[in-house]
């Protein structure tokens, strides 16, 4: 997989989560701490994506 492929693949489940969350957070029953882990997940992807955008313009 190419890095721009796997950029665009990270970037893909950042939006799919940032989507999730909002969802959640507009479900009166959803699960706090389950709002929090994917929030949690939705920042490691955009560290993630950030580290290889950075690393890709440095080569």
């Amino acid at each position: 997989m190419s890095l721009s492929s796997h950029l665009q693949e990270l970037k893909r489940k950042h939006a799919s989560l940032s989507q999730a969350v909002e969802a959640a957070q507009r479900a009166p029953s959803t699960d706090g701490l389950q709002v929090a882990e994917m929030k949690k997940q939705k920042l490691r992807l955009k560290e993630e994506i950030a580290r290889l955008s950075s690393g890709a313009t440095l080569h």
